[in-house]
């Protein structure tokens, strides 16, 4: 072989190399929750306007405006504990946490105050608010919290914020889990039990309407029993992540009324460890005017994620990636900062 061949075959694949490399794909996994809840579609709303995979149509060409070379994906998962521990562990580049799970463990506190905290949380964006729901069978009596006294209650599974806020709830209501049959099932488990009779209510917290209520709704008579008064005011006193939310009337299929309970934010999280610049392109595709479009078409609450409320709540730092970002929208970050 001549050397001027040569030297062409080499330049050829040297070519191909940077090619393959600049093609080479990254991956991003989201934790979200069960598949009967909001986390799950939220998430693959939001893994679909971030990715951009290898050998995409640019955005300025009508193709994917999400991250050049980015392949995310929304995978279920326990809910908000589980998905702190699995960013902790590194099983997981990112998750959705309520605001109140993922305070407490930055810091340390509440739920997190006999383990080591997760120093490295940080946040990506506030989401929209979780609407705490209490749902009972209609034949169950229960009308109140006070009810649920000697009943037959699923306070969600192990790792999910839900059981953490279902807690709370009792406390303020002067019960524990040892005043009713507590069980720890997803949501969808506990709307099947329901339709059997063998459970007589649940909680669940996440936006709605969500799909296991909604399907029960439409099967069977269900309460939505308010969460208000003088402990709904104690519990907003205590814990400021909580504040008082309303579901609609007509949310749920009978559910004739509004009915007055409370909400807290879900946000995105990932960790400190991820690199900045990851982190600010993907929140820049986040609040690109392309995810708007597919935020307001895929589901009711994506219409709440707006960059106008993607700092409410955060009770933990900003990743520094994304606090570029917002930082650049002109918006006011102080006290955000991990330092």
């Amino acid at each position: 072989m001549n050397r001027t061949l040569t030297a062409i075959l080499g330049v050829a694949a040297i070519g191909a190399a940077g090619l393959a490399a600049a093609q080479a794909p990254s991956f991003f996994r989201i934790g979200t929750g069960g598949t009967a809840g909001t986390y799950y579609p939220i998430g693959g709303l939001i893994a679909n306007a971030i990715s951009n995979p290898p050998g995409s149509r640019p955005c300025e060409e009508g193709g994917s405006c999400g991250v050049p070379g980015l392949i995310a994906s929304a995978l279920s998962a326990n809910g908000s504990v589980a998905n702190v521990n699995a960013i902790s562990g590194g099983a997981l580049e990112s998750g959705f946490s309520q605001s109140d799970v993922a305070t407490w463990a930055q810091t340390g506190t509440g739920i997190w105050a006999d383990r080591e905290p997760v120093e490295t949380l940080r946040a990506i964006a506030n989401l929209y608010p979780e609407t705490i729901h209490l749902v009972a069978s209609a034949d169950s009596g229960i009308d109140s919290v006070d009810d649920l006294a000697g009943k037959t209650v699923s306070l969600d599974e192990p790792g999910s914020g839900t059981l953490v806020d279902a807690r709370i709830i009792l406390e303020a209501y002067g019960l524990s889990e040892d005043d009713v049959d507590a069980q720890f099932l997803k949501p969808d488990q506990a709307a099947e039990r329901m339709r059997d009779g063998a459970m007589d209510a649940f909680f669940f917290v996440g936006g709605f309407p969500a799909g296991a209520i909604a399907e029960l709704a439409s099967q069977d008579d269900i309460v939505l029993v308010p969460i208000d008064g003088e402990q709904a005011a104690e519990i907003t006193g205590e814990y400021t992540f909580f504040a008082e939310d309303v579901v609609p009337a007509g949310t749920y299929e009978g559910v004739a009324e509004d009915v007055t309970t409370l909400s807290v934010g879900a946000q995105w999280i990932t960790s400190a460890d991820q690199p900045d610049q990851l982190i600010y392109d993907i929140t820049a595709a986040l609040w690109n005017d392309n995810t708007r479009k597919l935020l307001d078409s895929g589901h009711q609450k994506g219409r709440e994620i707006t960059v106008e409320t993607a700092l409410d709540g955060i009770g933990i730092p900003l990743h520094p990636g994304a606090a570029r970002f917002y930082e650049e929208q002109g918006m006011d970050i102080s006290g955000m900062s991990a330092e």
